[in-house]
């Protein structure tokens, strides 16, 4: 039911925040106020306004530079029949994608989703999408407080920083505490430390993410996931780089119960920061705290495969103090976009994709060695690598910068103790003269360095 506010409930909300009218609530200020007429160019033939567009797009250096950007956001290549599959008008109306049972299709895209997540990380089932990795480690946590009972969480400091901030926020709100667990001097979660903090049975769960925030390989040893066990403690396994689920073992051998990912290296456009696609899949045990939708597979009155909607936790359907709804509509079209890419390269060509970011992150680590640049950690890496290079990582950034060069990731903006170091990336797109021009520019940058 829309039941609007009356006059009287408007003018006691206006008392309340100290402004007289709705119209000031949407004042612009003088200072941001357009003072000239806006420049509008008089109706263009399309072949001269598409010439325009590229005229104004080439105003973007940026595009051009060379990148080794990374950090839980990587540039894959994207086979050119996912746009020409996924933009069909079919699967792009306003509604199927959220309303899925009125489309077959869209719920068969979802099922063969689930299935490729379920292959990938060795788990049970999985949910259809969830907003991106950040806000799936928060709903898996939120999964793991359910189970246990439990008002705290633990999250090792090598889980990316956005998702940690992300991670406080829901359970600030729930009054949940977050502990987060120490490092090791080669940038993996400190295992004797978890073993210590989770002695004491109060953790819900423990997350850790592979390969970490500094792309090392960072799992449970079974050691840990004997300790696990005993504290009844939920293992949380966090996925920012979805390629590597092609080359490193799943989470469920080394005991993960949750994954929380991101699969936007599927085929998903990096875009200047979004959209993203989150996943959550977990074991039998937890499939009715899985938040969102499980599409099912069965056979309708005539004998004929039908897909269904098996469990909806959302609050249209259950109760609302139940429900754990945060599943939106184009987070299911970008779910669809990283099932196509799955299904254009199969297992072997996941493999090859996988195995080209580990040659081209290998010869990106060969050639900054060579360059004079010291890798901080030997820990066995994915397809990024973290730097050392004497100096604030920041300035080192900016004069890349300077010669077209996005170098990667300034470590100190989260953790003080890496001032001088920077986080960088390599994948399948990344170019042997890319690494080279980038190895001969650090150089030129560590002369200038010493000069001043």
């Amino acid at each position: 039911m829309y039941a609007p506010h009356t006059q009287a409930d408007i003018e006691a909300m206006l008392r309340c925040i100290g402004v007289d009218s709705i119209d000031r609530l949407l004042e612009v200020p003088q200072a941001l106020r357009l003072q000239e007429p806006l420049e509008v160019v008089s109706a263009l033939p399309e072949y001269r306004l598409r010439r325009r567009i590229e005229q104004m797009a080439k105003r973007n250096s940026g595009a051009d530079f060379v990148s080794f950007l990374g950090g839980g956001a990587y540039r894959h290549y994207a086979p050119p029949a996912i746009s020409a599959l996924a933009m069909r008008g079919e699967f792009l109306t306003a509604y199927t994608p959220y309303q899925a049972e009125v489309s077959q299709g869209y719920l068969q895209a979802i099922y063969e989703w689930q299935t490729y997540i379920c292959l990938l990380t060795g788990m049970d089932l999985a949910d259809a999408s969830v907003y991106d990795g950040a806000t799936a480690l928060a709903e898996s946590a939120i999964m793991a407080i359910g189970a246990t009972g439990r008002r705290k969480f633990l999250v090792s400091r090598a889980v990316n920083p956005n998702y940690r901030a992300v991670l406080r926020t829901y359970c600030n709100g729930l009054d949940v505490t977050v502990d987060e667990i120490t490092l090791t001097a080669d940038g993996t979660t400190d295992l004797e430390a978890l073993a210590r903090a989770v002695a004491s049975q109060e953790y819900a769960g423990v997350a850790m993410q592979s390969p970490n925030f500094f792309g090392n390989v960072d799992a449970l040893d079974a050691a840990a996931q004997v300790t696990l066990s005993a504290s009844g403690t939920v293992p949380v396994a966090v996925i920012a780089e979805a390629i590597s689920l092609a080359a490193l073992a799943t989470p469920a051998s080394w005991g993960a119960q949750i994954v929380a990912g991101e699969a936007q290296s599927f085929g998903v456009p990096v875009a200047y920061g979004g959209p993203h696609v989150g996943f959550i899949a977990t074991t039998n045990a937890h499939m009715r705290r899985i938040p969102g939708r499980l599409v099912g597979k069965t056979r309708d009155s005539a004998g004929r495969t039908a897909y269904v909607l098996t469990l909806q936790a959302r609050e249209q359907h259950i109760r609302r103090e139940r429900a754990t709804s945060n599943i939106c509509t184009n987070q299911a079209h970008c779910a669809l976009i990283a099932t196509i890419y799955l299904a254009l390269l199969g297992e072997t060509g996941l493999r090859d994709v996988a195995a080209l970011n580990l040659e081209r992150s290998r010869e990106l680590a060969t050639a900054v060695s060579n360059a004079g640049i010291k890798l901080r950690f030997s820990a066995p890496f994915f397809n990024e690598i973290v730097v050392e290079v004497g100096r604030r990582g920041r300035d080192v950034l900016a004069a890349l910068q300077e010669r077209g060069i996005l170098g990667g990731i300034d470590l100190g903006r989260w953790y003080p103790e890496y001032e001088n170091c920077i986080l960088m990336a390599a994948t399948e797109l990344t170019t042997t003269a890319e690494i080279g021009k980038l190895a001969g520019a650090l150089q030129e940058v560590g002369r200038v360095g010493a000069a001043v």
